[in-house]
């Protein structure tokens, strides 16, 4: 034991004196890893169809009776409310029950070999319908933006569970020590659930989405501040706080200390490889003209073009979160906007993947937390006309590359697209089906915390094979 603790017990920290005394805070916290932590590699299963995933999640729910569920119903019933027995026992927030239909918003027609309908705003996307696996069956639990999107990105509706992409990581680790593993990105007004989307919440901090951001500065303190820039003195810095850090490690045995450790040697790769990702005038005037995106200028479709160059870098998991589709008042001008920000970039992302070879193992999956309502949301006292209120019931999402069924429609609506009439596909049940892609079984991905054995899909959802190639 240091004599200095002896004589001076206010310089001894309570780790410092359960080690000394011989408890050895090392033994115990190496005790308590090993108490809530799984073998991840007994999840994988063979074989893995995707080895990476670009998750584009459109914050604030689109409106899928405007975009991808045509009911031609809802343009006989306009103006008039729905019958009870569609309607049921339901309340909404923002609107009644005996609220009148609001007819399709724009004109749909079917585009490819496969026939899929689409509507009038999806322009570009309807070029690429061939590669489309439309789900048009989703469902959730939850009502509201924040607990929904936790729930679609967490599998849990309150904050403090391990986003879906800190699971993929925890499940199959990284697959380049350059970059981090797994990367979120926010365009459009921000995102309602916040950090908790990329959390790793009980998972290692080394399953933790980094940001990257819209500004100048996308990887925030990359630049090496002028008081170090004298000759090796950055190196010789790092050296000694590297050092510093693993003796502390040694001495104390927390896992904490260990993924700083690993934060800042990713900070140092970063100051090197992330200049080139971010410089995206190498890839010439073609691609950015595909993506409709500006080299420096933030916005979505550049978004998408640093997934795929993520992606083709080694990162396993991209998020970017879009917000701007929560359409309570004019539902047709919100969704004009929106598909001229993003329908471009995501039609060019599946095509820049195909073209390159990678969309066969990198799944893109496009979708936001629920679905609007038929019914119209008008409250002048709140400054709304021409809304659609948020449904959980029935939304959809579409998937393309990494193995799913191209060219694929999958579910069905009732003749109002208010309830689900064939094949209902769950939240947990599309999570179980990204990480089979992927090559990871939902129900042996577990992390054992708090006592028990946790995992994305708690004790629900199961394969939808219909889905797969």
């Amino acid at each position: 034991m240091d004599a200095r603790f002896l004589f001076d017990p206010r310089l001894a920290s309570r780790r410092q004196f359960l080690a000394d005394c011989g408890v050895g805070l090392g033994k115990i916290a190496a005790a308590a890893l090993l108490a809530e932590q799984t073998s991840a590699s007994a999840s994988v299963v063979a074989p893995r169809r995707a080895k990476a995933v670009i998750h584009l999640f459109m914050g604030g729910a689109p409106s899928q009776l405007d975009l991808f569920d045509a009911k031609p119903a809802l343009t006989r019933y306009e103006g008039e409310p729905l019958p009870a027995s569609v309607i049921g026992d339901q309340r909404y927030a923002f609107i009644q029950p005996d609220a009148a239909v609001l007819g399709p918003q724009f004109p749909f027609t079917q585009h490819g070999q496969s026939g899929a309908q689409l509507g009038s705003p999806l322009k570009h996307l309807a070029e690429v319908a061939d590669e489309l696996c439309i789900v048009r069956s989703m469902h959730t639990d939850q009502f509201n933006h924040a607990p929904a999107q936790l729930l679609m990105n967490s599998g849990f509706s309150q904050p403090g569970r391990p986003s879906m992409g800190s699971w993929v990581i925890y499940g199959l680790g990284a697959e380049t020590r350059e970059l981090p593993a797994f990367v979120a990105m926010i365009t459009g007004s921000g995102i309602s659930a916040g950090s908790a989307l990329w959390s790793s919440g009980f998972l290692p901090k080394s399953c933790t989405g980094v940001r990257l951001r819209n500004g100048k500065d996308p990887v925030l303190n990359l630049n090496t501040p002028p008081q170090f820039s004298a000759p090796g003195m950055q190196a010789d810095t790092f050296g000694l706080l590297s050092e510093l850090n693993r003796r502390r490690a040694e001495t104390l045995g927390d896992p904490t200390v260990a993924s700083k450790i690993q934060s800042l040697e990713m900070a140092a790769r970063l100051q090197t490889s992330a200049p080139e990702l971010l410089d995206l005038k190498e890839e010439g005037q073609a691609t950015l003209d595909l993506y409709g995106c500006e080299a420096e200028k933030p916005s979505f479709a550049r978004a998408c073009l640093l997934a795929r160059r993520l992606v083709e870098r080694g990162v396993r998991y991209v998020n970017i979160f879009h917000e701007g589709w929560d359409a309570h008042s004019d539902v047709k001008g919100s969704t004009e906007r929106n598909c001229q920000a993003t329908d471009q970039a995501c039609a060019a992302l599946i095509r820049d993947l195909k073209q390159r070879g990678m969309l066969d193992d990198t799944l893109v999956v496009w979708g936001g937390e629920f679905g609007r309502t038929p019914m119209v949301e008008t409250n002048p006292a709140l400054g709304r006309s021409q809304g659609r209120d948020h449904h959980p019931q029935a939304f959809t999402v579409w998937m393309a590359g990494g193995g799913v069924r191209a060219g694929y429609t999958h579910g069905a609506t009732d003749d109002f697209g208010f309830h689900i009439v064939e094949d209902p596909v769950h939240v947990y049940d599309l999570q179980a089906t990204i990480l089979h892609l992927l090559g990871l079984d939902h129900e042996r991905l577990t992390f054992r915390h708090a006592g028990r054995d946790y995992r994305l899909t708690d004790v629900h959802g199961e394969v939808i094979s219909a889905l797969l190639a």
